[in-house]
């Protein structure tokens, strides 16, 4: 069993994932507060953070870059990071931060699961919706 730490100020997105893990028997911890969850990783380090894009005082991108920060200064153990996107444009962001992983909102069960499923198991999962679209243009 895993457990995940879901960071968000959106009661819908923390209800979702919650339901999502639980039937994958992982336990979850919730903060609904960006500047806490140094704290909560140093209290009790997660398998897995999933970050929501945007928070009130502190989002995805900030607290991405504290976890990297105080992981590569020895004070945290490397937690990999999933975000939860509001629009594809927020893909460079989630790439900047070194994020392990993204989905596009809104979610979808299986699209969570596979990817909670790939980055506890050490690797990445980038949302479908990351790859550009292809236009086929014809004449005639």
């Amino acid at each position: 069993m895993a457990h995940v730490l879901v960071a968000s100020d959106a009661d819908w997105v923390r209800d979702e994932v919650r339901q999502v893990l639980s039937r994958g028997h992982h336990s979850v911890q919730e903060s609904t507060v960006g500047t806490d969850l140094l704290r909560a990783v140093r209290d009790r380090p997660p398998d897995l953070a999933v970050l929501d894009f945007q928070m009130g005082n502190m989002g995805a991108v900030a607290m991405c870059a504290d976890l990297h920060l105080e992981e590569g200064a020895g004070r945290l153990p490397p937690v990999p990071v999933l975000m939860l996107l509001d629009r594809r444009a927020d893909v460079f962001l989630a790439r900047r931060s070194n994020a392990d992983g993204w989905l596009v909102k809104p979610l979808d069960p299986i699209r969570l699961r596979k990817a909670v499923e790939a980055l506890l198991a050490g690797g990445t999962y980038f949302d479908a919706t990351d790859r550009p679209e292809t236009v086929v243009v014809t004449r005639g």
